[in-house]
């Protein structure tokens, strides 16, 4: 039995999931009805939702042109990542630098099973998955150390993750962990989601998403500034991820005025 059968039959399509969810916000194929069902009970109390997912994604892409245009940067971590949606995280970096090296991390079973277009990379560089759950840093940082040189300068990214993971069950010690496994000139990308613009609309939703049965946490901008903590944050800091660095924006589209409820940030690690 392959990988990706095996995890086409673990697969639960009776319960909405978070990652299939946002496949259909952005428009995508690969979620069921009852992640559809789910998105629409969303769009009803936030019909911003679609907007948020899409801006959330373009902060991605304008981060990684960021990292390898003006830091430098040739290697990518990118836990949490999801079900493929082009263009990925390989295909912006090796599209400036094809030698880059890129390894994905995701424990959902529906992202193995679509695991094999995150490995369409260049020839020169190197793209790699790693099936593995974000709670456990030290495994995740052993296997992606097969691809990856933590000697030299690292992006991690953690995209739309940590508001699954609430403070007391180890959120900032996990991004501790794997930060101070990262040489100097290393970057923290980091998005996740906030209450601070539309705070009802945010709590709504996060009922919404309960009673499908996937927690959320909102954190305000003080507490995304805690994830950062002993990093140099790049200009324009944490804000909207709608706001962060629009000049580099690239085949975007007009999504509208209105608030976008994601923080995003990009930290980086100085010389101790």
């Amino acid at each position: 039995m392959t990988g990706t059968e095996s995890a086409g039959r673990r697969i639960d399509t009776t319960k909405p999931h978070p990652a299939r969810v946002y496949d259909w916000f952005l428009g995508g194929k690969d979620n069921y009805p009852v992640d559809e069902q789910l998105g629409h009970r969303i769009m009803a109390i936030d019909g911003g939702a679609p907007r948020a997912a899409r801006s959330n994604r373009w902060f991605m892409q304008r981060a990684t042109r960021l990292l390898v245009r003006e830091s430098g940067i040739r290697q990518f971590l990118d836990i949490g990542s999801g079900i493929p949606t082009e263009p990925n995280l390989h295909q912006i970096a090796q599209a400036t630098v094809p030698d880059a090296r890129v390894v994905y991390v995701d424990h959902d079973p529906i992202v193995l099973a679509h695991a094999a277009a995150l490995l369409r990379g260049t020839p020169e560089g190197a793209t790699d998955y790693v099936q593995a759950d974000a709670r456990e840093p030290h495994a995740i940082l052993e296997q992606a150390g097969r691809v990856l040189d933590f000697d030299r300068p690292v992006a991690l990214s953690l995209i739309a993750l940590l508001h699954f993971i609430a403070d007391e069950d180890g959120a900032h010690d996990l991004v501790a962990t794997l930060v101070d496994a990262l040489a100097p000139g290393s970057c923290l990308v980091l998005s996740a989601m906030t209450a601070d613009f539309e705070p009802e609309n945010v709590r709504r939703g996060i009922a919404a998403y309960a009673e499908g049965g996937v927690t959320l946490v909102a954190r305000s901008h003080a507490e995304m500034g805690r994830f950062f903590e002993g990093l140099e944050l790049v200009d324009p800091g944490i804000v909207s991820v709608a706001d962060w660095r629009p000049e580099l924006a690239e085949g975007e589209s007009d999504i509208g005025p209105g608030p976008v409820s994601l923080y995003g940030g990009v930290g980086r690690k100085r010389a101790s």
